[in-house]
């Protein structure tokens, strides 16, 4: 395929770049990450959280994972700060009688003291001195974060010498982070694992999506490099990276 075909291409999936929620679908089958992890977040979550229990969503992104855990909607909360999502969440929630707030500070979370039995936060951010006043004495806090070295290695491919904004973002930084709070630490783990792209499109795309990590990426800035990639693709099948997670489960 001629570059210019290929630059065509790669710049259409630059230009329609855009989610809700936080919905992948548009390259379902042409990556593959998270099918490999050593825990299953849901499965976590589920092992704390009974039918009788205050559950807070923080940062709940379109509400895609809360509404998958079934909970009673009038003993559920959530929060979310991008506004997209929170206008998504004002259609998707409310009518279902969810609590549904704004919020875009995690220092400061629009509830009252000791509200709730479990919260939740999956790749959001976090303040955990505000998680320990929001939470009963002895609630369970659940995280699956983004590690400081998620994606290291593709940003590199395309952007050279990118220093990493999350260097603190490491199991054992966070593990400090909590008890600090007065934290009591029930579970704790950190993995690394493969992401794997089939078509350098849908890594545009998805580069475009995660601006934080691909700082100043552009079709037309990295497309050299993006022809580097076809080849290695047309030669290996794959792109292949690296992503970084890391679970904590926390009790008051």
């Amino acid at each position: 395929m001629r570059e210019t075909e290929l630059r065509e291409i790669w710049k259409k999936e630059e230009q329609i770049a855009h989610i809700k929620g936080w919905d992948f679908s548009h390259i379902d089958g042409k990556y593959d990450e998270e099918k490999d992890l050593p825990w299953d977040y849901k499965n976590i979550v589920s092992q704390y959280l009974k039918d009788d229990m205050e559950l807070l969503d923080y940062d709940t992104g379109g509400g895609e994972f809360l509404l998958s855990l079934n909970h009673p909607f009038e003993k559920t909360s959530a929060t979310e700060g991008f506004q997209p999502n929170v206008e998504l969440c004002r259609e998707k929630l409310l009518p279902l009688g969810i609590d549904f707030r704004e919020c875009c500070n995690p220092a400061d979370i629009p509830y009252d003291s000791e509200t709730f039995d479990v919260i939740i936060n999956r790749h959001g951010a976090f303040n955990a001195r505000e998680l320990y006043r929001l939470l009963k004495k002895n609630g369970i806090f659940v995280t699956q974060q983004v590690g400081g070295d998620n994606d290291k290695d593709l940003v590199e491919m395309v952007l050279p010498g990118t220093k990493g904004l999350f260097s603190h973002l490491r199991l054992k930084e966070q593990i400090k982070v909590f008890e600090e709070a007065g934290f009591q630490i029930v579970r704790a783990e950190e993995a690394y694992r493969p992401i794997k792209f089939y078509d350098i499109g849908a890594f545009v795309w998805f580069a475009r999506i995660i601006e934080w990590e691909f700082l100043d990426f552009s079709v037309d800035r990295c497309f050299q490099r993006l022809l580097k990639m076809q080849e290695i693709l047309e030669e290996k099948g794959e792109i292949e990276g690296t992503i970084h997670r890391y679970l904590i489960v926390v009790r008051k």
